[in-house]
């Protein structure tokens, strides 16, 4: 009788260990990348005096080319896992009224 409670009990404790390792288990989060790739060796080649072409070969078009301020170009980069904000930065170029860089800001709004 004894083995028969044994037997009996096994799935059940079987399935319990599976039930509580289960709440361990969590799905594979992808890591999302928007935007431009801001990397430092491309900003170490920034120099000013730059045309808006040269700029344009290195990093790409700008995510922000608001024409009412054509002076002005904003490179934006995110990477993000689930919902966590791995980081976030931005390049903002400035250019003078020829059309050539005159300074930068890069700003990182998030690192993790």
């Amino acid at each position: 009788m004894k083995q028969l409670i044994n037997i009996n009990l096994l799935p059940l404790a079987i399935l319990t260990i599976f039930a509580s390792s289960c709440s361990y288990l969590q799905p594979y989060k992808v890591p999302v990348m928007q935007g431009n790739i801001i990397e430092d060796k491309d900003i170490s080649k920034l120099e000013k005096g730059m045309t808006k072409g040269q700029v344009d070969f290195i990093f790409g078009r700008a995510v922000i080319m608001d024409p009412f301020h054509d002076n002005r170009w904003d490179y934006f980069n995110s990477i993000t896992v689930g919902e966590e904000i791995i980081t976030e930065r931005k390049l903002s170029i400035f250019f003078n009224d020829d059309g050539v860089v005159d300074s930068w800001v890069l700003e990182k709004l998030s690192d993790n």
